[in-house]
């Protein structure tokens, strides 16, 4: 059974009276709901003791496995063709009302038994907040599988010893060029095309090339309107001169550092000579669309997804790279995605949802395809390329050769959400306010940290 939770039905379920019934009325009227949901309890019920169990999945729009293309029917048949005895129902989520739906879902004790997303939210979050299962049964065997990938991966996806993700894929965030502008402008001489990376000097010299070029309308543009992609501001600031966005404990944020005010000080200069644009009514969405458009030469938010998502706009060519550092080494931002189960105190839909998991995550026949639906690369080092012999493999292999420079994954760190708000206002006080770096970013790390 497919939903895709649109606006109007956000606004059904944080005003209604009964949060829980709007919940389970996402895409219909009140009474079918209503009845829906009695139905899904009684199939529940009658499931404990008769072998048969019905579950629901919530997902964050995550390749395939969630927004408009979503492929969960086909994944659910695969899943039933060897497990018959469990019904899947799934909700497909959006980043601009999800997380208040789950809020609302939390609130109403109505949430769903399998949730996909990240460890920011399953673990840093709602597990931490003792509202999730304990899947270290799910990781018995195949820790070492994960760590050979990334030790990040197994570290964040525990807390306190407990794992509350079971992950499927991960990849990096980049940035891409406008491969042809910076041709035509003759700024490629300033990037390692073996490595797709560059330096923070050769970085400057290019934008300030792209610039006099005339070629574009503008050559970059500082989004700081919202927290839509924020991992892309927060990686090339951290990366200009080499700083940390975290503690290496991952407890304290450190945006206030020399070498993060220095960046941002270099951000703001670029910004007053019109080397780069900031933008405080733009996310990243406005600005990957520029990108597409042709109106700006660069985008600091890229991956395989976007790629796959502008595709049919771009009449140029995309080239993903790194962002630029001082030392010409990137540490990138990376993303993981995986399953977490909510504790709804029922053994049997807590059994049948840690099944799916391992089906879709570990199964021989359906991991790859897993994998490969999300758009991004595998966690398991056992499941090797799983791009290989596939039309997406020479698009895939672009990324993958950025996978080596993946940095700390820090999204763990205490007052996740909080620290996103005042991550963009921080930039909009510095690149449109004018506020001096360190006073802003001093006023971030009070209002962030514990």
């Amino acid at each position: 059974m497919k939903h895709f939770i649109s606006r109007r039905d956000f606004l059904k379920v944080a005003g209604a009276v009964g949060a829980a019934g709007a919940l389970a009325a996402c895409g219909g009227s009140s009474s079918s709901s209503t009845a829906a949901s009695t139905s899904a309890s009684s199939s529940a019920a009658s499931g404990a003791a008769g072998g048969n169990v019905s579950i629901s999945l919530w997902t964050y729009p995550i390749g395939s496995w969630g927004g408009t293309e979503s492929k969960l029917d086909d994944i659910i048949a695969a899943f039933n063709a060897v497990h018959p005895e469990i019904t899947v129902t799934y909700e497909t989520l959006d980043y601009q009302n999800g997380d208040n739906l789950v809020t609302s879902a939390i609130t109403a004790k109505e949430t769903p038994d399998l949730i996909m997303e990240g460890p920011e939210r399953l673990v840093s979050n709602w597990g931490a907040n003792n509202l999730m299962v304990d899947l270290s049964d799910l990781w018995a065997g195949t820790e070492e599988d994960i760590a050979a990938v990334s030790a990040s991966v197994v570290s964040a996806c525990q807390l306190d010893g407990a794992y509350y993700e079971y992950p499927l894929c991960m990849t990096t965030h980049c940035m891409a060029i406008n491969y042809e502008v910076f041709e035509q402008a003759g700024a490629l001489q300033y990037l390692d095309q073996d490595t797709r990376t560059w330096t923070t000097d050769d970085f400057v010299a290019a934008m300030e090339t792209i610039r006099d070029s005339g070629l574009t309308a503008v050559p970059g543009i500082l989004y700081c309107g919202g927290q839509g992609g924020d991992q892309g501001t927060r990686a090339l600031v951290n990366n200009l001169y080499s700083g940390t966005y975290t503690n290496p404990e991952h407890t304290e944020y450190t945006v206030n550092s020399p070498e993060n005010v220095q960046a941002l000080e270099l951000l703001k200069s670029m910004v007053d000579n019109q080397s780069l644009n900031a933008n405080a009514g733009f996310q990243a969405s406005d600005e990957l669309q520029q990108f597409a458009n042709g109106t700006a030469a660069v985008t600091f938010c890229w991956n395989a997804s976007n790629k796959a998502q502008y595709a049919s706009q771009v009449t140029f060519t995309p080239y993903a790279m790194a962002f630029p550092s001082d030392d010409g080494v990137p540490e990138l931002c990376g993303g993981i995605w995986g399953f977490g189960i909510f504790d709804s105190g029922d053994a049997a839909r807590i059994e049948a949802a840690k099944t799916f998991i391992k089906f879709v995550c570990d199964d021989e026949n359906q991991a790859a395809e897993s994998v490969r639906l999300t758009g991004f690369f595998p966690v398991r080092e056992s499941l090797g390329d799983v791009y290989e012999g596939t039309d997406q493999a020479e698009n895939m292999g672009e990324f993958a050769s950025l996978m080596p420079y993946l940095g700390d994954y820090y999204n763990v760190a205490p007052n996740w959400t909080e620290q996103r708000q005042n991550w963009f206002n921080m930039l909009q006080q510095i690149m449109v306010n004018n506020t001096p770096a360190q006073e802003a970013a001093d006023a971030f790390v009070e209002a962030s940290n514990p």
